[in-house]
């Protein structure tokens, strides 16, 4: 009797996996909710608050220089070394090939071309809004500080709001906003927001990052992800455009090559002697019909097929001569018997 095997659930992980991608018929893209809006311009207030403290250097920069005179690193030495790996989460080379490998999956899995364009969205407004605060206020960090207490605004840094923290959250976040299900996005917003704070307290540990740096580049991460509805018309557009253009090309590749022309053969015709020269006679034309002639390898005369020839023994024997042996001659006739 045959029984079948109860199949496990990496069983059913791989049948999956095997099956033919094809596209979701409707995909759930987030809109630009009332609720959204809300948080959106309560991050945004957020965001200006921390910027306006420590540009008049309030509490918040009093309370980066005490967070820094403590050196957290010189405090608890042994997880100095696990954080150095942990920091690497925020980091934007490999988070970014990451998270690109996990979504270039789904995009081949889904037909779309959505996850990988909402990825190279989201870094671009990370590159361009974070990369302008930087360079417009230009923070020093903690190491290379010059005068106790003041905010280090304006001498050439490129410390604020801190990049580790916003990629955390722009990376890591996108995996939330692409969630299939509610309850898959709140688990990663959740996990997200958790991996992001700490990616920026590890850089307030290490001492590469003010405490406000912190806080103002997990707001300007969390602004970008709240925004990101609002930059959906201009993905559909650009992958409809794409899909346009990888049709145009597919049709180019399979047009048949057109026939050649056929070109018209050009007569010669024979040339004139000047006045006062001699033509040299005219040659007799050759006939341009041949007698047929046989084939190389057949002998002239009528051929005849192998099996129509008749066999032809050679005379003589083809045994080499012996001294020693006695030449055989014709055969005696046979004698008439006699009665007795």
């Amino acid at each position: 009797m045959r029984t079948e095997r109860n199949l496990t659930r990496l069983d059913r992980v791989f049948a999956r996996l095997d099956r033919e991608p094809e596209r979701p018929a409707h995909i759930d893209v987030p809109r630009m909710s009332r609720h959204r809006v809300v948080l959106f311009s309560a991050t945004l207030a957020f965001y200006l608050a921390i910027v306006w403290a420590v540009v008049t250097t309030s509490w918040l920069v009093r309370l980066d220089w005490q967070v820094m005179f403590f050196r957290p690193y010189q405090q608890w030495p042994e997880i100095h070394a696990f954080l150095d790996y942990y920091v690497v989460l925020g980091q934007r080379g490999p988070t970014a090939v990451m998270v690109a490998a996990w979504l270039g999956w789904r995009s081949w899995r889904q037909h779309t071309l959505r996850p990988l364009l909402t990825l190279g969205a989201s870094l671009l407004l990370l590159n361009i809004t974070v990369g302008a605060a930087k360079l417009g206020m230009g923070r020093l960090g903690p190491h290379y500080a010059i005068t106790i207490g003041s905010n280090e605004m304006g001498l050439g840094g490129d410390i604020f709001p801190s990049g580790h923290t916003a990629n955390a959250v722009v990376t890591w976040g996108i995996l939330a906003y692409l969630a299939s299900t509610p309850r898959a996005r709140r688990w990663l917003s959740a996990l997200s927001a958790v991996t992001s704070l700490g990616v920026g307290l590890t850089t307030v540990y290490l001492g590469t990052h003010w405490l406000s740096d912190v806080l103002l580049g997990w707001a300007a991460g969390l602004l970008i992800m709240l925004a990101l509805p609002w930059v959906e018309p201009l993905i559909a557009m650009a992958e409809v455009a794409i899909f346009d253009l990888r049709d145009r090309w597919r049709d180019r590749r399979g047009r048949t090559v057109p026939a050649p022309v056929p070109v018209t053969p050009v007569v010669l015709k024979p040339r004139t002697a000047p006045v006062g020269e001699e033509t040299a006679p005219e040659r007799e034309p050759v006939a341009s019909v041949r007698s047929p002639r046989s084939p190389m390898h057949l002998a002239p005369g009528p051929h005849t097929a192998r099996s129509e020839r008749t066999p032809v023994t050679p005379a003589g024997s083809r045994r080499p001569p012996h001294s020693d042996r006695v030449p055989r001659g014709p055969a005696p006739a046979a004698r008439p018997l006699t009665g007795g």
